[in-house]
């Protein structure tokens, strides 16, 4: 009797290898490799060869495909996408749904991913006749009572026997053999799965959640969607380093990534987008927690522009984008005299490698002594402002609460500073001015050499080094007689 075989897995990336390592050789991750046992039959055809082709004879016909089509052979299918109840979503996934199509949604716990999926299916459930929410971590009754506390389960009574009650289907299973029974017999349209790592396949023998468990319970559900045109939205966790848990193959079988991220003290969620097979990628919705669940924001410019109406020293108005949407966002800095050895950075929102890289220029190529000074930068709202082109906001920003001088209020400065002090040119520019000033800004900062395809009734101030801007967002007071 062949003596049994077993393979280590590595439960961080899914590589598999024949010996136990300490370090994963695929992704540099310490004791993360994992026993598993091989089946009989696959122990006996470890180390076999695949089969090749043998090309020794050589036909002299012409070749022929055997199931390989051109694509003037490939029937031309309108499918449609299909609007999903929120405009935030649709725009992130790139217009809307996309029947067939595997969506993974990320995020810490608590953030509200349930709330988010469960609401769409209320929505979806408004327009198609099948929509099935299927739950591996709560029950039906706790599934009901959550959808009653936000409003989304009216009464059978109310809406009759063909409402929306009788469209909805709640299914708590954690068989992926019994889940894809459900599928077969129901035919949704939409089917939602919360969450993928505690789902099992009976046929393999390692726990829920295992690298194996994960990636053959997903790559059974992306036939059955592709087959059956099942749009599927399945709930991922997330490690402690915010990156999707489970082997990153299962990043690579879904058509979208979507991550819900936000501060669990704060009221508003961004909705990111990492992978999209069927459109822009870092494209973001932006949502709001209320009392009543989930709801989008109309706009997101006002939530992360801060208090106008009282300006202050050290904040600068700059338009972010994220993926094509622009984002009008306050930067706020803060300069003061260190008490300690070593002055101290800090920031919030704002990559702190640009930080410490434009303090550096300021330094050097205007003179400005920042190196014995703590300097704080922060984005307001919350939002991840990690682009180039809000380098120069970040430097005014500085310079402003070094001096102590309030910048012009309706002004916006956009551009990225390179390390000789030069002010670099920025994507989607016209983007970026339009929705500044639709907002009522009268100025803006842009670099030199880059002009706007129409007018927008904004003053336009062309800088080319970072000296010109800041004398241009903080003129010198004027000399009295």
């Amino acid at each position: 009797m062949a003596k049994p075989r077993s393979i280590y897995v590595c439960s961080h990336c899914g590589a598999d290898y024949p010996q136990w390592h300490g370090k994963c050789p695929a992704c540099g991750t310490y004791s993360s490799l994992q026993e598993q046992a091989l089946p009989s039959s696959a122990s006996q055809s470890v180390g076999r060869q695949r089969p090749v082709a043998s090309r020794t004879t050589k036909s002299k016909a012409d070749p022929r495909p055997h199931q390989a089509l051109t694509f003037s052979q490939i029937p031309e299918e309108d499918q449609g996408r299909f609007a999903s109840g929120y405009g935030e979503l649709d725009r992130v996934l790139g217009g809307g749904i996309v029947p067939g199509a595997l969506m993974l949604i990320g995020g810490d716990p608590g953030i509200g991913k349930s709330t988010l999926l469960l609401q769409v299916a209320f929505q979806l459930a408004q327009r198609l006749p099948r929509i099935l929410y299927i739950s591996a971590e709560e029950s039906a009754q706790q599934i009901k009572l959550r959808a009653t506390r936000l409003g989304v389960t009216p009464p059978t009574a109310e809406r009759g026997a063909s409402g929306l009650s009788e469209r909805l289907y709640l299914l708590a299973e954690t068989n992926l053999e019994e889940i894809l029974r459900e599928l077969e017999a129901l035919r949704p349209q939409v089917a939602v799965i919360d969450s993928i790592q505690n789902l099992y396949f009976p046929a393999l023998s390692s726990a829920p959640g295992s690298v194996a468990q994960v990636r053959e319970c997903t790559g059974i559900l992306m036939q059955v969607a592709k087959r059956d045109n099942i749009s599927l939205f399945i709930v991922g966790h997330v490690t402690k380093e915010g990156s999707i848990a489970g082997p990153k193959v299962l990043e690579h079988l879904v058509d979208t990534v979507l991550y819900f991220q936000g501060d669990r003290y704060a009221s508003h969620r961004l909705l990111r987008s990492v992978k999209n097979r069927f459109g822009a990628t870092h494209e973001i919705g932006i949502f709001e927690m209320v009392e009543a669940g989930l709801q989008e924001v109309s706009n997101p410019s006002q939530l992360f522009l801060g208090n106008r109406e009282d300006p202050t020293s050290g904040t600068v108005i700059t338009v972010a984008c994220e993926g094509t949407r622009p984002l009008v966002v306050e930067l706020q800095a803060l300069v003061s005299p260190t008490s300690y050895p070593s002055p101290r950075r800090s920031t919030a929102g704002v990559d702190y490698n640009r930080l410490q890289q434009i303090l550096a220029v300021l330094e050097k190529r205007v003179g400005i002594p920042l190196s014995k000074l703590d300097a704080y930068v922060s984005a307001a709202g919350g939002l991840e402002v990690d682009e180039p082109a809000a380098d120069l906001g970040v430097a005014l920003a500085l310079v402003a609460s070094f001096r102590d001088k309030v910048i012009e209020p309706t002004l916006i400065v956009l551009g990225e500073i390179g390390l000789g002090g030069q002010i670099r040119a920025v994507s989607h520019l016209d983007l970026r001015l339009k929705e500044a000033a639709k907002l009522g800004f009268k100025q803006a900062l842009i670099p030199k050499g880059q002009v706007p395809s129409e007018k927008l009734g904004l003053k336009i101030t062309p800088v080319a080094k970072i000296f010109e801007a800041i004398v241009a967002a903080l003129p010198p007071p004027a000399k009295s007689d």
